[in-house]
């Protein structure tokens, strides 16, 4: 790119070529020079938004995790419409996008990486704990709501749920998880909270 070119939004187009990037080569491919050449722009420019590549990967994971965030909060708002394990249901396939999955194995493999998240997350595997609060969260509410048991062992189930998505969405030798099969797990899951 020319010296001197305004580049609309810098940051979403760096983070939009990391993405590409750990998408189509994995973690291990995942460096400033790969980001910027995939981004078209020179390797200053990456330099001249973020204090060093640690940095840059930081606000990636962070920007993902204030998508949850904003996801959580679109939960929260169903809390005592439709059902629980529906709406559970329809939330998860947000949390495990393809990015968030291959952003959560470069978090695993990156330790500057964790150390830096979890410094301004607070959150001990971040990005799949911001997961477990939402689904906590929801949970919680629609107990409130009367609508979950009054005993229910939501912060065992919280985990669990998640946990189990997890896994599904993982899973490499097959499509992802269609709604039924989201739909089964959930509902097998939230069997003993019934209220």
């Amino acid at each position: 790119m020319p010296t001197g070119v305004a580049i609309r939004d810098p940051r979403g187009q760096l983070f939009d070529a990391a993405e590409r990037v750990l998408l189509r080569d994995g973690p291990a491919a995942l460096t400033s020079r790969a980001v910027t050449a995939e981004a078209g722009v020179a390797k200053g420019v990456l330099h001249r938004h973020f204090a060093d590549f640690d940095a840059f990967l930081a606000e990636l994971a962070l920007d993902h995790v204030a998508r949850i965030e904003a996801q959580a909060q679109a939960l929260l708002a169903a809390a005592g419409t439709g059902t629980v394990a529906g709406n559970l249901a329809a939330a998860l396939p947000g949390l495990f996008t393809p990015p968030v999955l291959a952003l959560g194995r470069l978090v695993i493999a990156r330790d500057e990486l964790r150390t830096r998240l979890r410094a301004a997350t607070g959150s001990r595997i971040p990005l799949l704990s911001e997961s477990v609060a939402l689904a906590r969260r929801y949970l919680e509410a629609e107990r409130d709501l009367g609508r979950i048991a009054p005993g229910a062992d939501i912060p065992t189930l919280a985990p669990m749920l998640v946990s189990t998505a997890h896994l599904l969405f993982t899973d490499t030798d097959g499509p992802p998880p269609d709604a039924p099969a989201l739909a089964r797990v959930v509902s097998a899951a939230l069997a003993s909270a019934s209220a």
